[in-house]
Order: C-alpha cells, then structure tokens, then sequence
C-alpha cells in the first residue's frame, strides 16, 4: 500500500473464530489510545476484519485493504496477535483519533523459527518476580507484537522453592499457571532446566518427568552444560538423553536443546561434546550457544552434525561480567559510567546488538535471549524484530517500539533520545557533552507528553539519562576537586587541600540525585523495577540495584580521603601521582586493553562492587584483565637500559598455579603465581583484594625502545590490572 489511512470510531470484526483473543486485546490496545472508540463489530461494514488465511503459516501474517476495510488475514491465534501488534506498532495519533502507516501493509513471514526471551520467574531477576499473572500476560502479548513465538521459563533453582517475599506465587504453581495461558495465545513455552548436585540419570528423569506431566504445554527444555553445570561432557549428553526421554513421554512433540556452555573446570570439554553429538543421539533434537560457550560459533555451527539446530542464547541484559559487555569488540566503556550503572541499568544497546545479530545469524535457527528483567526491554524488541526481519533497520526497530508505547508524543524524537542513550556511553562522560542534551532531551519530552511520566517504559529511559547526566556532573566536579587540592598540597597548604577534597556536591547535583530516587520510586510501584537492595529487595547489587551503585567512588577522591583519614601525618601528594615517576604506567581501567589479545578474554571489573569499591579502591584498580594469557607492549624505553617492573594482579590464589612473563620473548619470570611481593607499594598503594610483584628486566632486553610483554599461566590465569616500568 502507498498510502496512509486515518480512522476515528473504529468497528473491528473477529470474522475469523480463532483471532477473537486477538482482536479482543486490540480492541483494548486502542481504547487505551483514542478514548474508548474502538468496539467489536460482527456485522459487514468493519474497520477492521480479521479474516481466516490457511495458505499463510503459523507464524505468518497479512495485512491488506479490501473495499474500504482494513483486513488482518492469518492461519490461528499467534497470526493473528503479530497482525494486530503490527498495526499498533504502525499508528500515530492525528486528533482524536489516529493515521493507520502505509508501512503496516504486506505480507510477511519471519526469518528465524525460534524467536524469544527468558522470562524467568525467580529470585534473580530485577523485576519478573514482583509481577502477577496479569503482568505476565501483559508483557508476553507485547512480545508478539513483535513477533516473539516463544517465551522461557524456570522451574524450581536447585530442586527447591526459593520464593522471597515480593513473589506472589509458588514458582512452579506460576508454571503451571502461566503455560496454561501461553498455549491459550500459542506462544511456545521453553523452559530453562539445569542439572541439579547429586542425581543420576534415573533421578533426574524421574523428577522432570514428575514435573513436565503436570505442566499444560511444553515445546522446548534448555539444559545448560556449564554456568550452572559441572558434569563431563559425554555424561551431560547422556543425561540430556534421559531426561529427553521423560520429557516425551508428557509433551511427545517437544524438543530436547543441550546447551554447549563448558564447565570452567572441565579443560577439554567442548571437544568431548562433539565426540558425544556426532554419534547422532536421537533423544537430542538441537544444540544452544550461550554464555561459557565451549567452542566460538562458527567453530561449533561447523562440526556439529548438520541435523541439529544451533539455536542462539544472546545476553542482551548485562553490561559487565558478561558475554557481551558494553563495546563487547573493544571492551572501552569508561569506568565512571560502568562503576556507577553497574551490570543490569537500563541498556538500551541497538546500534551495538544489531551489529551483534548480524555477525551472528548466518549460524543459528534463532533465538530466547537471556534476560533478567524489563532493563533491557528495549532490546528485546530490537531482538525480535530482527529475528522476526532480519533486514529491518535498528531506526525502523525503535520506531515501531516508540509508535507501539508512545502514542500521542513525539515518537520522532523519543526514538532519537534512545540512540543517544547509547551514544552516552561513547567515551569518558566528563567529556560527552551530549549527555546534557540527552537529558534535556527527555525533560522536554515529559514537559510536551505529561502523561509520559506515569509511563514506566519512559521513566526507565529517563532515569538512565539521569542517571549519566549524574555521573558526568560528579567526574567533572570531583576532577576539578583533585586538581586544586593537588596545587594546594604542592605548595604544602595541606589544610587547605582537605578541605577542597571534602567539599559537598552543589545544590542541583543533589536535586539530580533525588529525582533519580524518585524515578526509582516509581519504578518500583508501577512495574517492580528492584533499584536497591535494602527497599526495593534487590537479589544483590549487581541485580539493578542502580541504587546502590550510583554513589560509587569513581575518582580517586574517596581513596585519598581514606588514607588521609587512615593517617593524618602521612605525605599525601604521592596519591595524586600515582605512575608518574614510572618510565610506563599502564591500567586497564584507565588506559584500556590496546594490544591484540588470545582467545575470548573476560573483564572482572570491580568498580561497581559495594564492597570492594568503598573508598579504598584506586580508581587504577577498577578493572580486571582476566585470561590464561595477557599482552601489553611499552614502547618509549631506552635500549641499553634495565628497568623494574611491578604489576598488581587480583589476590586470587592457587598452590597450582606456575606465572610465565616474557619480555621481548626472554622469560624474566618462571615460577609461583606471583613471585617477588611488594608489600610496601600494597600497604600504601593498594587495596586489600589485590596483589603487586616486581620483576627484573636485564639491560638490553629494550629492543628499538619497545617492550613486548607476554604473561601466561594456565591454572588460575593472568588477572592483572595495573603495570609500573621504572628505569633502574
């Protein structure tokens, strides 16, 4: 269709039998958005007519014009929920009454034939477990409206109830409940399902077929390998077998996915797995992909027998500590930021996990994201829109979710202010002056749309901008703190140093930082949104307690107050000048990862951790490279010369572990973990959960002025954060 069609008092027709849920929901959907004009109309002469098409697939729907009507043809229930979301992610306000987009006119059919997310009902998530089945039921048709077909859901953790206070329901009653429901609408129920410490083949069965016969539909089971799961690989896949075996007994057409996600502990484990599948075991009907993978992708995707599936298990929720962590090719999102938004802040991420999708694919049948609540909510609907068209663009994504949530404001301009979320997290924040503008962006949003702001998806995005803006105003204030009390300290006016360093954040920051709680606030009322541990009941800080990380050192401020507060007599411009006497001073957290590393390499970032970064914390210290091997290369030495070099390295310890440093291929080191302590740079300089060494490096080692610096350990890995070069 080539043009636009505007509507008023709409009459919708549920000519079909089956699309009558459908077109209920619609009808409400629009009531809520032009004043109760919409009604169900059984007579010719409809708006709207949602019309039986059984050429059309399951998964597949039509929207087209006939004599004046707007016809939604589909093939069952699920059809006819992707017509009615497409033509609610396709209309603006226009008066009272609303222009329906050419755009929502075609046929279409999805790319992928498993499109979802992991919707868990438990003790972890940030959200899901304050909700009811009414918000459940909510949110799974808000998912079809992009076209999701399967939703993931978690028994018992551990084989037993951990209900906490804000969950309604017992999590295995809720399963029970909600698939019900699920097969109501035709949407796919998966459930995530691991082995459990101290069963057998024979108990495992026997305990998931007690539970899968009383649950109404089941059309996938997930067992992860690893994260959680300890079992060697053939044995995994045995159990899996089993467990197969009882499934469909209850759900006979149901799939059995065995996830390939090693056991850390397992060294050679992903290889085993492929021995296992490639004796074609029929119990097995697909393969996962997923965080802890035992194999890259491609890698995995090529020699696993072609009959099963490779279905994807995309984190999509976590910004740390995780699979893919903000900048996942790069690694660079600045330690202020990352400290004080921590692992699970709002996300939204577009431009980043669509590039993500399409470098992934070419290799997977589809995908159930993980997700641990509504933080990433818009990229669930960026998700499914490519998994449902792959060629769709992220702009035209994060249209249709702003038509879609956003009736009668600017859409335009609300889409725009989400990629600049993500263009917040460019750079450091003291030097992005768009996130001002951001702010401003959304303030102005919610001054020309009041009613955005008794709108939770709006409040999440605002209380994200706030929460940058935050972060930017500390980092500028606090540096400009520093670098007077620094002059004051040179010129031995310490009194006067301190007192800079203890000044109070100004009026507006404080007045920032309440709205933020107030966001937080209603966040909590109207969604369930968990911002802090202690009031909103958070699982632990890392779960979107936002709350509880937004305050986080992100300077070394605190640090020097607390040394200063640990001794009053102490010298204490030495704090501010930490490497600058070295001949190389490297952080990761400072200075960022530049060198080509091996393998797929993992950041232990410890900035947003309440009780590591409590004041005592160097900003130096933020971050953790975390891998079997670490390359760093100096270059602006001397030739000739021999230097000391010190490196601090997370205090985790292992009587196995065996350090190899090579500079310039000449091993300098060879021995115990970490070698030759320095106990005085710990003491003054460091901080309890970590570790400094310092090692020789022979005259004429320097070649060209550069240093090539390799360390390898193959126990507990190389987890350094910091390196000091001093000319001897």
């Amino acid at each position: 269709m080539s043009r636009d069609y505007r509507f008023e008092k709409v009459r919708i027709n549920p000519k079909a039998p089956l699309s009558v849920f459908a077109a209920g929901s619609f009808c409400r959907e629009l009531n809520e958005r032009i004043d109760g004009t919409a009604a169900l109309y059984d007579e010719d002469g409809a708006d709207f007519v949602f019309e039986d098409n059984n050429v059309l697939g399951r998964d597949d729907f039509a929207v087209s014009e006939r004599d004046g009507a707007i016809v939604l043809s589909a093939s069952g229930v699920r059809g006819f929920i992707y017509c009615a979301g497409k033509i609610l992610r396709n209309i603006v306000k226009d008066g009272s009454g609303f222009i329906l987009l050419a755009s929502a006119f075609g046929e279409f059919s999805p790319c992928k034939s498993i499109r979802g997310h992991q919707l868990g009902y438990r003790t972890t998530p940030n959200t899901y477990d304050a909700w009811s089945y009414e918000d459940y039921e909510r949110y799974y048709l808000e998912l079809m409206y992009f076209g999701v077909n399967t939703a993931e859901h978690i028994p018992y953790q551990g084989g037993k109830s951990k209900r906490n206070h804000l969950m309604k329901y017992d999590e295995e009653e809720f399963l029970i409940e909600t698939s019900a429901f699920m097969d109501k609408i035709d949407l796919d129920v998966s459930l995530w399902h691991p082995n459990y410490d101290g069963e057998t083949d024979e108990s495992a069965a026997q305990l998931r077929g007690a539970l899968y016969s009383k649950i109404p539909r089941i059309d996938h089971v997930f067992i992860p390998g690893g994260d959680p799961g300890s079992l060697p690989a053939d044995v995994f896949v045995t159990r899996c077998r089993a467990i197969s075996g009882a499934l469909k007994k209850s759900h006979p057409h149901a799939k059995m996915w065995a996830s390939a996600q090693a056991p850390h502990e397992i060294p050679g484990w992903g290889e085993t797995f492929i021995e296992a599948m490639s004796a074609l075991p029929e119990e097995i009907d697909g393969v996962i992909y997923g965080p802890n993978h035992a194999l890259p992708l491609e890698e995995l995707r090529e020699r696993l027998p072609s009959k099963y599936p490779l279905r994807f298990y995309p984190d999509i929720t976590h910004n740390v500590r995780c699979e893919y962590p903000v900048h996942f090719e790069k690694n660079d999102w600045h330690y202020a930021l990352a400290a004080c938004l921590g692992r699970e802040c709002a996300n939204p991420r577009v431009r980043e996990y669509a590039h993500l999708y399409e470098i992934t694919k070419d290799y997977v049948c589809g995908s159930v994201s993980y997700s641990e609540g509504i933080t990433d909510d818009v990229n669930k609907a960026l998700w499914s829109c490519l998994d449902y068209d792959e060629n769709m663009s992220p702009e035209e994504a994060v249209s249709d979710y702003c038509r879609l949530f956003f009736f009668g404001a600017d859409t335009d301009k609300l889409a725009r202010l989400i990629f600049a979320l993500e263009e917040n997290w460019q750079g450091a924040p003291d030097e992005n002056s768009g996130i001002d503008i951001t702010y401003d962006g959304f303030l102005a949003a919610a001054s020309q749309t009041p009613a955005l702001t008794e709108n939770w998806r709006f409040v999440l995005l605002l209380m994200r901008a706030q929460c940058d803006k935050l972060v930017r105003d500390r980092l500028i204030f606090e540096k400009s703190l520093l670098s007077r009390a620094r002059a004051c300290f040179e010129s031995g006016n310490r009194a006067e140093g301190i007192r800079i360093l203890e000044t109070p954040f100004p009026e507006e920051y404080m007045k920032l930082r309440d709205d933020i709680e107030k966001s937080a606030a209603f966040l909590f009322r109207k969604i369930g949104l968990q911002s802090d541990v202690e009031r909103y009941f958070a699982d632990n800080p890392e779960r979107g307690a936002v709350l509880d990380t937004i305050d986080l050192p992100i300077t070394d401020r605190a640090f020097i107050l607390s040394k200063i507060k640990e001794n009053g007599e102490r010298n204490i411009l030495p704090l501010f000048m930490r490497g600058e006497d070295a001949a190389h001073h490297f952080s990761v957290a400072l200075d960022g990862v530049k060198d080509e590393q091996q393998g797929e390499v993992y950041h232990n970032f410890m900035g947003d951790r309440p009780s590591v970064n409590d004041g005592t914390l160097p900003a130096a210290l933020f971050d953790v490279f975390d891998n079997f091997t670490f390359v760093h290369t100096v270059k602006g030495l001397n030739d000739g010369k021999a230097y000391t070099m010190r490196a601090v390295y997370l205090d985790r310890r292992s009587e196995n572990a065996r350090l190899e440093i090579k500079a310039n291929g000449t091993v300098i080191y060879s021995g115990a973990q970490f070698g030759r302590k320095d106990k005085e740079f710990d003491r003054e300089y460091g901080h309890r959960n970590f570790v400094s060494a310092l090692y020789d490096i022979p005259a004429g080692t320097v070649k060209d002025g550069a240093l090539k610096l390799e360390f390898a350990e193959s126990d507990m890995g190389v987890m350094i954060s910091e390196i000091f070069i001093y000319e001897k």
